[in-house]
């Protein structure tokens, strides 16, 4: 049976239990524990505050101000709005699963330690390595992202110093601990939420006639290009359908990351209370960020605009910048693009936060060489960051082409194993649920439990979605004369990955999967409800209106 042991060692004092997870066997490895740097684990530093604004910073991203340039060129504004709507319910489906799950269990590695738990350690290695794949794949999509968006401003200098300089920011961030990280993501989230919010507003005022011009644009772009495109010019409602669904793999990849919030669970202070609070609000971040800001895109410009390709070389910004490039407002494009940017060194250094503590997962479980498990006295995981690090270097591959073509390659890497993991994350989930009715545990009795999830229905739909998605995710490389061997690859080729692991993994270390009746919903509970506690209440208005947005 899969079980979680933890060290209840108290560290420096602290009153927050260091977690070290054993072998997904539950057997005790001695050549883990008798080296010191393996003992200490990773610590509980991450606030309320932090965890509420790294699920946000899930949520905003260059997905969402940059990649949606392109997705509205293949959709319109009424396709990419229907894409992003969704996608955000898969997501917030796959949310309100993994929120029941890791708020019982704030366990190190998140849903990839759940894994071994309650379906098969073969699972867990799966989505293990494919996480800590997907998250070091888009690190160098990130710094990337950064290129295109400086160019805005200088394309005289090489691309090679701006991807040197986000990258050295964001391991300097990471190096000084998950405190550090999760105070940088603070600020920089509150950065993309203000943005996010001034632009939907600043949109709201231009479309109305508020621009220097005073031109009310209103609908006129959904009459003229049209709410569809016509996708590749094939004709008719086959072609509308076409353009609608190539929004869907951009919608995927504006969407993950959401789930981060499970791999920092285990260095969050008061996980049990925090957790909850931080799942309950992602459906309020989808509608207005994501739906509120592709609804205001969509009004603001063309779907036939040439700057909307992040290949076209002739303005590679953000659709938000050419929108009010096109109403004519001085100096503010620039000041948009530079917040654009912190999103991206944002985005960046969740990536390889997110990567550096899959892989540190995967090693206590055995799953990855030890070496990874390394973390210094204060709990940083610092072998498992430097390696990750490394990955950053992948994004000079841009400077053998366009950035914008090298972030479109590793935006459908991401995207499909990043599907791949919420698939995973859902058949966890339905495993979990019946593993709860098997053992008569009441889904009430859980710190989160969603009623819209009775019966698993929630993580059933999500991963009939996810199945079909990945299915027809690189449909477009088999029209007529438009073969692309290397959309076609960077499409499935996460989607080959996955049950190959899987099933290697199985056969070679002959695995079974946990019966319903055998899962561990106990080992480790007792540190857990230890690292619970009540929070004082708010002491004046400022206090509450805080606890309400946090």
């Amino acid at each position: 049976m899969s079980a979680v042991e933890y060290d209840d060692k108290k560290h420096g004092g602290d009153g927050y239990a260091s977690h070290q997870v054993s072998g997904i066997d539950g057997a005790h490895h001695s050549d883990y524990t008798e080296d010191p740097a393996l003992k200490v684990g990773l610590q509980r530093q991450l606030k309320s505050r932090h965890l509420a604004m790294i699920s946000i910073g899930g949520v905003i991203g260059t997905g969402l101000f940059l990649g949606t340039g392109s997705a509205l060129g293949h959709g319109g504004p009424l396709g990419l709005f229907l894409g992003y709507s969704l996608m955000g319910s898969i997501c917030y489906c796959v949310m309100i699963c993994l929120g029941e799950m890791i708020s019982f269990l704030p366990i190190p590695g998140g849903h990839i330690a759940l894994a071994a738990r309650f379906v098969d350690p073969a699972l867990s290695f799966t989505m293990g390595w494919n996480y800590w794949y997907n998250w070091i794949i888009i690190l160098p999509a990130e710094l990337s992202a950064a290129a295109v968006l400086i160019n805005l401003w200088n394309k005289t200098i090489n691309n090679a110093l701006w991807i040197s300089i986000c990258l050295i920011v964001v391991v300097a961030i990471n190096l000084f601990g998950a405190g550090v990280y999760g105070e940088c993501e603070f600020w920089f989230a509150s950065i993309k939420v203000l943005t996010i919010t001034g632009l939907i507003i600043l949109g709201i005022i231009i479309t109305s006639g508020g621009g220097p011009d005073h031109t009310s644009i209103g609908f006129r772009y959904w009459r003229h290009p049209g709410p569809f495109v016509q996708y590749e010019g094939i004709k008719g409602s086959l072609g509308q359908f076409l353009g609608f669904w190539a929004v869907l793999t951009q919608a995927a990849f504006s969407y993950i990351g959401t789930e981060i919030v499970a791999i920092a669970a285990g260095e969050a202070k008061n996980p049990r209370r925090n957790l909850p609070r931080a799942i309950k609000k992602v459906y309020i971040r989808i509608l207005v960020f994501y739906l509120g800001g592709t609804f205001i895109i969509g009004l603001l410009v063309p779907s036939d605009d040439g700057g909307l390709s992040l290949n076209s070389g002739t303005a590679l910004a953000s659709p938000f910048v050419i929108a009010i490039r096109r109403a004519g407002i001085p100096a503010l494009p620039s000041i948009v693009n530079a917040c654009l940017l912190t999103s991206a060194w944002s985005a960046a250094s969740s990536d390889l936060f997110t990567s550096s503590r899959a892989i540190y997962g995967l090693a206590l479980t055995h799953q990855a060489p030890k070496i990874f498990a390394r973390t210094t006295k204060s709990g940083l995981p610092y072998v498992a960051i430097i390696f990750c690090a490394l990955f950053g270097a992948l994004a000079y591959m841009s400077l053998q082409s366009t950035a914008g073509k090298v972030f479109g390659y590793f935006a459908n890497l991401t995207a499909a194993a990043g599907l791949l993991t919420w698939w995973g994350i859902c058949f966890v989930y339905i495993r979990f649920e019946k593993g709860l009715r098997s053992q008569g545990i009441a889904r009430s009795t859980l710190p989160y439990a969603a009623k819209l999830n009775y019966r698993a229905a929630a993580a059933w739909y999500a991963i009939v979605l996810i199945t079909i998605i990945l299915f027809f995710s690189a449909w477009s490389v088999f029209l007529r004369d438009n073969w692309s061997a290397s959309d076609f690859i960077t499409n499935y080729l996460p989607v080959w990955l996955f049950p190959i692991l899987w099933i290697g993994y199985k056969l070679i270390m002959k695995t079974r999967f946990i019966r319903a009746s055998e899962m561990d919903f106990v080992s480790g509970l007792d540190v857990i409800e230890s690292d619970t506690y009540d929070e004082p209440p708010p002491r004046n208005w400022v206090e509450k209106i805080w606890t309400k947005l946090m």
